[in-house]
């Protein structure tokens, strides 16, 4: 038995008769870009879901740096003069605070003052509707409104009951800790940003290798000069608007002027849909209080104040201070509220215009602002608009020492 087991097998085998696979070379290079930009996209969406895990620490942190790049010349202006940095800082934090405080003080003082003539004009109006909605083309019966009133009181109450309370309650109560625990991070934050911005930044750069400090040291320095100018800009187009449509408002007769501007300045960093949203609010409050007529010329005042900040104020400030295309503040937009609804889109454009500036100095080495990459970039494009058809040397898939050329070539055919 143990003879049968070792018969030798009746088939034989030889040499394959196949060759290896060969690959066309764009179809590898597609492959290794491939390959390369799946893991790029995977470690991103990564980094993003961190980020939008940690939301309650990393919101109010890139709000601190926001506020850090508007009022750190403030502090250097008080460190020419020969006060020490963490002083300075104190000083400015401490006028910052006063500043915002009063100005809430005196809207809340103005909005307190008219609350009731505009409830009074709230009443009315809602009395209006209901006579419109009864004698107008509806022809609504007293009975039907009733029962539609009587439906949204319902739906209120059954969200309210015991257990829809308790809900609410507790979402709210999160909310509002976070809330807290976001204001604390955002003032300490400011300060340390402002009195010890360098250390850190220095901190930061010694954690990269060390071969790469000086480009991660000189792409934060070109990031922070970029965010500061984009900062400085929207506070000019945020004041323009606050103060185009506080304008309106005040010769068409609006109630709640300061507060109305203090919503539209606040709304505008919030870039393209803000200062919009916020504008909305005056409108409003002009149909409340006065009616349609002055509810439509407050419509038109806004869209005024709105069509020169987009198309004059804004292009002339960005163009100046950041080189950030409008087609890539929409992506941005677009991106920051997919990834974090308004709080994304209140910092997804200063961080494209800080990557954009990071971008230009790493591949140009030059200063933000220079026109080197758009003359660059005229420079390769051939006169009909079409990239260049010549190709680098050794950029092909038959370069290489093995490649033949034409001389040798020519020798071939002479010994031919």
């Amino acid at each position: 038995m143990r003879a049968e087991r070792r018969v030798e097998p009746a088939f034989t085998t030889g040499p394959s008769n196949f060759s290896r696979a060969q690959v066309p070379w764009g179809l590898d290079l597609a492959a290794a870009w491939s390959w390369r930009l799946i893991v790029i996209v995977v470690a991103m969406l990564g980094l993003l879901w961190t980020l939008r895990f940690f939301a309650v620490i990393t919101l109010p942190l890139a709000i601190s740096l926001l506020i850090a790049a508007l009022a750190v010349p403030l502090v250097n202006l008080l460190r020419r003069i020969g006060m020490p940095r963490g002083p300075a800082a104190g000083i400015v934090m401490v006028l910052g605070i006063g500043t915002v405080a009063l100005l809430l003080t005196f809207v809340g003082q103005q909005v307190a003052q008219g609350a009731s003539d505009l409830a009074d004009s709230v009443v009315a109006g809602l009395d209006q509707v209901r006579e419109w909605l009864r004698t107008g083309p509806f022809h609504v019966s007293d009975s039907q409104l009733d029962a539609y009133i009587e439906g949204v009181q319902s739906a209120v109450t059954d969200s309210t009951g015991a257990n829809g309370i308790v809900t609410r309650l507790t979402e709210v109560g999160t909310a509002v800790g976070h809330v807290v625990a976001g204001f604390f991070i955002v003032l300490f934050s400011t300060y340390f940003f402002m009195a010890d911005g360098d250390r850190i930044w220095a901190w930061l750069v010694r954690i990269a290798p060390r071969a790469a400090r000086e480009r991660v040291d000189a792409s934060g320095r070109v990031a922070w000069v970029s965010l500061t100018q984009f900062v400085r800009a929207t506070v000019l187009v945020a004041l323009a608007d606050a103060i185009g449509i506080m304008l309106v408002a005040w010769f068409l007769g609006v109630p709640f002027v300061v507060a109305i501007g203090v919503l539209v300045f606040l709304g505008a960093f919030v870039p393209m849909i803000g200062a919009t949203i916020a504008g909305m609010v005056a409108i409003l409050v002009a149909l409340v209080d006065q009616g349609p007529v002055t509810a439509l010329l407050t419509l038109a005042g806004v869209i005024v104040v709105q069509q020169f900040e987009g198309h004059v104020l804004q292009p002339f400030l960005m163009g100046r201070f950041v080189s950030l295309h409008p087609l890539g503040v929409i992506v941005a937009i677009g991106c920051g509220v997919l990834v974090a609804g308004v709080a994304g889109a209140l910092i997804a454009v200063p961080l494209a215009a800080a990557g954009n500036a990071v971008a230009q100095h790493l591949a140009t080495y030059t200063d933000i602002g220079e026109d080197e990459p758009d003359n660059a970039l005229d420079e390769d494009l051939a006169p009909d608009g079409s990239p260049p058809s010549s190709t680098p040397e050794d950029d092909g898939p038959l370069a290489g020492p093995d490649a033949p050329d034409e001389h040798d070539t020519e020798h071939e055919k002479e010994r031919s």
